[in-house]
């Protein structure tokens, strides 16, 4: 899985999918109450597996803490709403243990 950005000859990202992800990344930061300084990154894969949706928005943030959170919503960026996003109280259950490694990022 690549993110779709880096692709090569896909066509641009469309205004409606950037401003998308710009606003998943905003609803990240203030539903964790990230700094400014806290890395925040919102991409939208394209995933070829049956049985999965073809489209997935990956958000991946780490704090000043050192700790890298992330998670997959499946759909598109431009159908995630702010409900899509897990509460604020699972921000250390969404932690990635030190040395683990997944396919999704």
């Amino acid at each position: 899985m690549q993110p779709l950005s880096y692709k090569l000859g896909q066509a641009r990202k469309d205004d409606a999918q950037r401003a998308a992800l710009r606003q998943i990344k905003n609803w990240t930061r203030e539903r964790f109450s990230l700094c400014e300084d806290d890395l925040t990154i919102v991409t939208e894969e394209e995933v070829r597996l049956p049985g999965v949706p073809l489209r997935q928005t990956l958000i991946v943030f780490q704090c000043a803490d050192g700790q890298k959170r992330h998670w997959r919503i499946f759909k598109p960026a431009v159908d995630v709403s702010d409900d899509d996003l897990p509460p604020a109280w699972m921000k250390d259950a969404l932690i990635t243990p030190e040395g683990f490694q997944c396919s999704c990022c």
